[in-house]
């Protein structure tokens, strides 16, 4: 009875961590964004559906990758404790569990959405699923794809109002994908020795630190001026534009700061770290520059 009663607890959280939460919160941020953001109106109750299916179908795609990824988890300090690599959880089980998160979650879009978010959720599925995480072991190219399923979250957002890719859409859309290249190049700089010992490719591995940090500023030079169509497309209003640009300088000068001083680890992660920061700031701004959204 004891012996029962200490496992569950322990299953519970271990399917929970399948889930990847910390990355599944900025996910769905991200949707919420987007449905904020988005012209028109959409019932409380269909908002609340599009949420929980959209928090589905991210857990299947991050189980489905724990799943794929268990052998190379097993090298990672970040990834070496999850349920899988550390023998904790058979397989099997985080297989079912990412299918049927799966099987339930994008019909349950279809319902709470509509067509179109349930087909871009179930895109950023099957690309995470099984176009980036095969490609990860193989080029540091799978870090442009995976940066499309990453990006697709704001985009379903404004469909589940809207019910069409237009404009608005699919500015969020880029500028969510051209955030994450500076964000997974930082990682992959101060993380390098951990993707090396899992056999992944990145592009510091591949090209060297300082096409990484050179990188990191084209990317930037591409984002700061993407982040401010938004207020070009009546998304958002002056305090968004301020804000966008303050946070887009300061995240391009410490870009530049350590492409020219060639700096190192220290410098990756607090770009890491600034990255979230960036994010977090810049939806926030467009959040509050709106108003209340059109939810009934």
């Amino acid at each position: 009875m004891n012996a029962r009663a200490e496992s569950q607890p322990t299953t519970a959280s271990d399917l929970l961590s399948l889930t990847k939460p910390r990355l599944s919160s900025l996910v769905l941020a991200t949707t919420a964004g987007g449905v904020w953001l988005a012209p028109g109106h959409l019932h409380f109750s269909r908002v609340l559906v599009t949420m929980l299916a959209t928090a589905g179908t991210v857990a299947a795609a991050n189980a489905l990758n724990c799943y794929l990824e268990r052998h190379s988890d097993r090298f990672m300090a970040r990834t070496s404790g999850r349920p899988l690599p550390s023998g904790r959880m058979e397989p099997g089980v985080a297989l079912w569990f990412g299918l049927s998160m799966a099987a339930v979650s994008l019909p349950a879009l279809a319902l709470g959405a509509n067509l179109l978010t349930a087909l871009l959720g179930l895109s950023a599925l099957l690309s995470y699923v099984l176009l980036y995480t095969p490609l990860k072991a193989r080029t540091s190219a799978a870090m442009l794809v995976g940066a499309v399923p990453g990006a697709l979250p704001p985009l379903m957002g404004w469909t589940a109002v809207t019910g069409v890719v237009d404009a608005g859409g699919f500015v969020l859309f880029s500028i969510l994908f051209l955030w994450q290249m500076p964000h997974f190049l930082a990682i992959a700089l101060f993380r390098k020795e951990e993707y090396a010992a899992a056999g992944l490719k990145s592009v510091p591995l591949e090209r060297g630190d300082e096409s990484s940090r050179a990188q990191i500023v084209l990317y930037l030079v591409a984002l700061v001026p993407m982040t401010l169509l938004p207020y070009q497309l009546h998304i958002a209003g002056g305090w968004y534009l301020a804000s966008a640009v303050v946070l887009g300088l300061a995240f391009l000068a410490l870009g530049a700061w350590g492409f020219f001083r060639q700096l190192g680890k220290p410098w990756a992660r607090q770009t890491f770290f600034f990255s979230l920061l960036y994010l977090s700031g810049l939806f926030a701004a467009m959040a509050l520059d709106t108003g209340i959204g059109g939810w009934q």
